[in-house]
């Protein structure tokens, strides 16, 4: 499939490392797929469901030890302690190493090593990248085939003379949650991972690769590989306008990349499309602007809580080919159920565990049918909304870049940065607020930095840098920089913002501030919407004229504490921090007075 040696050589010396009884390249045909896809549901791995109402869906159900991504046992194993940064976990290579050697030796006696070559992003773009994996799961094999270029056709990404490859080893070996490590060695362009069977730990596309290590790759590089959905906004004159937005988990992203305009501006002649739902990789254009593209080829979604409501469109995407796991079973027609699904739990169910419940009395009791994690794997083609622009090998150009939190009263719904660098700040300053309704404590806040924190395989500060650096690169062709905040709420603790598609109405705002075609008000914090500049046509009663004073207010007391809050939280970074969002932090504390 492949003469390139250092993927050879590589694999067999995983091979010796871990004794499989048999070996098995990947190369991503249709007929080798559905020899997979037998044998998984042959030996119970997979269970495959209703073929009528979700044709080629497949069902899985991992170990209840296993069911999310376990950030203290994930690490960045840099070879000096330093290069991790105070955000990560770190161990020397040479001892990681050493310790997990022993783990993965003759760890797949009795089973089959599957190779599986991919491409993260199209195949022929300049901006993608190869990785192989090898793993004993089908589980694996077959969601890879979802959310990557797989097979073959990847290697046509990868010179035979070429080292950039990342290489990705797997093993569920006993899914031992004492022994389970998720390893980035980004020096080494490489991830180990063992002990673990659920998604987000083992399909090392995903944020193993195309965020931890491409994060570090990018740095090196010179380009950009960020926590990120893409979406465009295709006008009325039918120029389309592509924006990335980076929030947070529980901040409504995959409702903004998957966005239906409110009914006003579908009879206007709005589109929405998705290109990304979670990653971008963004590299300077030819024409200096910023490309990016969705290294993924499909969604790695949360059920719970996606309805025909909530998010029409990701919901229609897990339809056909898709894999579920963790959710529960209607057993009277073999389809998916969730909650959030609709409001009637099927009552000859099978939960996420495999127990046989009534699930009518099953959820009245307060237990959950579906796991609050549980997942579904679906190819992007799926999505009713993909862009026709999704697999451009040069990416779409961006035109805004935008960050977002949950904040109750701090943040208004929206405002734009003065420049690339405070828009920097401002992305490091990203948080957002807990309730802990035990204790009656509300806001306490999360720091996580462009919603990078779990994700950036490389020391924070040196994470900040790169993106002053990467300013300095795109000069004026830069995005414009913007904050959002949907989740601001009233003296009862109500959201005040109607969100969901009514964000179209901002991401409106935020178009037009690109073309330079409205004028802001601005502020100490930044370029806010004068009043009535957003158009709340059709929504007037819910967001009345007080509550629009309230969405854009900005309150300098809160913002005096927010700039303590934020002085506290750069003091981990020591003198690494760069002299940029020092300067930007101390300019936002003289314009507040």
């Amino acid at each position: 499939m492949t003469k390139n040696q250092n993927v050879l050589k590589w694999v067999e010396e995983m091979k010796a490392l871990t004794q499989p009884d048999k070996v098995v390249w990947i190369d991503g045909s249709e007929e080798q797929l559905k020899a997979l896809r037998d044998e998984a549901i042959a030996t119970g791995e997979m269970i495959e469901l209703n073929q009528e109402k979700l044709p080629g869906c497949l069902y899985h159900r991992t170990a209840e030890n296993d069911v999310a991504r376990v950030e203290d046992r994930t690490f960045i194993c840099s070879r000096e302690k330093e290069n991790a940064g105070p955000t990560n976990n770190w161990m020397d290579p040479k001892e990681m190493y050493a310790k997990l050697t022993k783990l993965y030796d003759g760890v797949m006696k009795g089973r089959t090593m599957y190779v599986i070559p991919y491409s993260m992003g199209p195949i022929g773009s300049p901006i993608a990248k190869v990785g192989v994996e090898l793993t004993d799961s089908i589980y694996v094999v077959l969601n890879m085939d979802i959310m990557t270029r797989m097979g073959a056709q990847a290697f046509k990404n990868l010179p035979d003379d070429s080292n950039d490859f990342v290489r990705c080893l797997h093993s569920k070996a006993d899914v031992d949650p004492e022994k389970r490590y998720i390893v980035q060695f980004p020096e080494d362009n490489t991830i180990w991972s063992i002990n673990s069977a659920y998604g987000g730990n083992v399909l090392l596309g995903k944020k193993c690769f195309a965020l931890r290590i491409a994060s570090y790759q990018g740095w090196k590089e010179g380009w950009m590989a960020e926590h990120m959905l893409i979406l465009g906004v295709k006008k009325p004159d039918g120029d389309i306008k592509y924006i990335t937005a980076a929030f947070p988990s529980a901040c409504g992203k995959t409702n903004l990349a998957m966005l239906i305009p409110p009914e006003g501006y579908k009879k206007a002649g709005y589109e929405v499309f998705t290109v990304g739902d979670d990653i971008a990789w963004m590299k300077q254009g030819p024409d200096g602007r910023l490309y990016a593209i969705n290294p993924e080829n499909g969604f790695f979604g949360v059920a719970p809580g996606t309805n025909a409501k909530s998010n029409y469109n990701a919901l229609a995407s897990t339809r056909k080919n898709t894999i579920f796991t963790n959710v529960a079973i209607n057993n009277d027609d073999m389809t998916a159920w969730w909650e959030g699904l609709d409001k009637n739990p099927p009552e000859n169910a099978t939960d996420w565990k495999g127990n046989k419940v009534n699930g009518k009395e099953y959820t009245a009791a307060g237990n959950k049918l579906a796991h609050p994690n549980s997942r579904f794997t679906a190819p992007a083609q799926n999505c009713p909304c993909i862009s026709p622009e999704f697999n451009n090998p040069q990416g779409v150009p961006i035109s805004a870049i935008i960050f977002g939190g949950r904040r109750a009263a701090t943040t208004p719904l929206v405002y734009q940065s003065f420049s690339w660098q405070h828009g920097t700040y401002v992305g490091s300053a990203v948080s957002s607020e807990t309730t802990a309704a035990a204790t009656g404590a509300v806001g306490v806040l999360r720091h996580d930095p462009m919603a990078m924190k779990p994700f950036c395989g490389y020391h924070m500060a040196d994470y900040w840098a790169h993106w002053l650096e990467m300013g300095k690169k795109l000069g004026d062709k830069a995005p414009k920089i913007f904050n959002v905040n949907w989740f601001k709420q009233d003296e009862n603790g109500n959201f005040i913002w109607p969100g969901f598609g009514d964000n179209m109405r901002v991401l409106d705002w935020i178009i037009k501030r690109c073309e330079g075609t409205i004028d802001a008000e601005k502020t100490p914090i930044g370029y806010l919407p004068k009043k009535g500049d957003i158009n709340l046509k059709g929504i007037e009663d819910e967001v009345t004229s007080e509550v629009e004073d309230k969405l854009l207010a900005v309150d300098r007391d809160l913002w005096k504490k927010e700039v303590e809050e934020m002085k506290e939280f750069y003091k981990q970074f020591g003198d690494k921090l760069p002299d940029g969002l020092k300067q930007e932090l101390a300019d936002l504390e003289a314009r507040l007075g």
